[in-house]
């Protein structure tokens, strides 16, 4: 697990170098496996019993699981060779390489918009969680229902979660090397598997609801919109591609058919992890499940005040890592252009640094306070991900093939999938979009 660790690091520290493979320690097949597996399992597990509901029940919702897939794992592979002939280890470095700057630039500014609608939906997911822990305190020290508990000020989770972002996640996120990261390298994991397992267990030991099965869960597919509204779910879920650049230019066996294995088996890992945790949560609750799969459980059940605390630890502490991610996407356009005029100073550095930090702490914040509802923000973190999973890997296949030295047959093939990639990718982007617009419009 150090070793991991150690991988995990060396992975995070250096989010925008732009070349080379480094000389870090290389990645066997199973590091590789489980530094995926981290980059995957996360914050988007709570919302998969939500999203089996709204797809119309468990067979319509691994329909589309299982098409997608096809297309995570598709873009996995791309993304591995488009590294291969480019010689880029990271994300952005190798659309630029092979796309070109001005999709480079493109892609620099998703990435960081990424970044930031994935800290708000973290901070979205803690106050939840800081809502239910609050219950449950009172009700074990008092004995008294949810609606008798006292509701004051210094109660509301967005307070708590204003101290928390103020005494913590700032501390924390400030430094220019985040030396939390080797603590915490399997926590997510860790979260994300007990989660499923007691959702699961829950599920056999629960109390059978007096409701007709009927009323409780869907007899089918509601509609085509329904069933589609899922997939930004399951896109935040499983997203990963843009860890996996750097971690295939880590690995010591760089052939492109052992990457496919890598991906096909870190996939097939996720989809028995989401989809358990889907259909037990939704054959739990029902139609009735909330959009963060724990706001359905009682507030004193101790399997649950545990996979609380452990997706708000993992939260808070992976909430740094990604803040230095888009930091950085953002810092070191800066510094370079500082240093064309003069000299890039220590104090300039830190200065910079540490509004950067604090902007995005606040922005965050603020965005998270206003939109507490975690399926909205997941929505518009879907269809940005339909991007990395799509969109960017479609683009990457089509110009790598204009000066690939393939035969002609196999050129159009692929030509033409890249084109079926990117045109799913936009569809993904513009309903997940209008989705969200008129959420936003309806509310006014």
């Amino acid at each position: 697990m150090e070793e991991l660790a150690r991988e995990s690091i060396s992975l995070l520290s250096k989010p925008t170098a732009g070349s080379g493979t480094g000389s870090g320690p290389r990645l066997g097949s199973l590091g590789a496996v489980v530094i995926m597996l981290k980059s995957a399992l996360g914050a988007g597990l709570l919302n998969f019993p939500w999203a089996f509901a709204h797809a119309g029940g468990i067979h319509s919702a691994l329909t589309v699981e299982m098409m997608s897939l096809v297309f995570l794992v598709s873009g996995l592979v791309i993304l591995g060779y488009s590294s291969s002939i480019s010689g880029q280890n990271t994300y952005q470095a190798v659309v630029r390489h092979v796309c070109g700057p001005a999709i480079g630039k493109l892609c620099e500014i998703c990435f960081v918009f990424n970044l930031f609608m994935i800290s708000v939906a973290f901070l979205v997911i803690v106050a939840d969680q800081l809502q239910k822990l609050w219950v449950s305190v009172h009700e074990v020290f008092t004995g008294s229902s949810d609606s008798e508990a006292p509701h004051h000020w210094y109660t509301d989770q967005r307070f708590t979660l204003f101290l928390l972002c103020l005494f913590l996640i700032l501390p924390l996120s400030i430094p220019k090397e985040i030396g939390i990261q080797k603590y915490i390298s399997v926590l997510g994991t860790v979260a994300a598997s007990y989660l499923t397992i007691a959702i699961i267990v829950k599920y056999y030991t629960r109390a059978i609801p007096d409701v007709h099965l009927s009323t409780l869960y869907s007899s089918g597919i509601s509609s085509w919109t329904s069933m589609f509204s899922v997939i930004p779910t399951i896109c935040f879920g499983f997203q990963c591609h843009e860890a996996c650049i750097a971690i295939y230019s880590s690995m010591e066996n760089k052939k492109l058919s052992h990457w496919v294995v890598i991906s096909v088996v870190s996939m097939f890992f996720c989809l028995v992890i989401y989809s358990l945790t889907g259909i037990y949560g939704y054959l739990t609750f029902g139609r009735n499940v909330a959009a963060d799969v724990l706001m359905s459980y009682g507030e004193a059940d101790l399997v649950m005040i545990i996979a609380r605390l452990l997706f708000g630890v993992s939260i808070i502490t992976i909430y740094p890592i990604v803040l230095l991610l888009g930091r950085s996407v953002i810092q070191d356009p800066l510094l370079q252009c500082r240093g064309k005029y003069s000299i890039v100073t220590n104090f300039f550095e830190t200065c910079t640094r540490v509004v950067l930090t604090v902007t995005w702490i606040i922005t965050t914040l603020l965005v998270a306070v206003f939109v507490p509802d975690i399926s909205k923000v997941i929505s518009v973190i879907g269809g940005i991900s339909a991007f990395f999973i799509f969109i960017f890997p479609g683009l990457c296949l089509i110009f790598a093939m204009q000066s690939q030295p393939v035969s002609a047959r196999l050129r159009l093939v692929l030509i033409a999938w890249g084109v079926i990639t990117l045109l799913c990718g936009t569809f993904i982007f513009g309903q997940s979009t209008s989705i969200a617009i008129m959420q936003v419009l309806n509310k006014l």
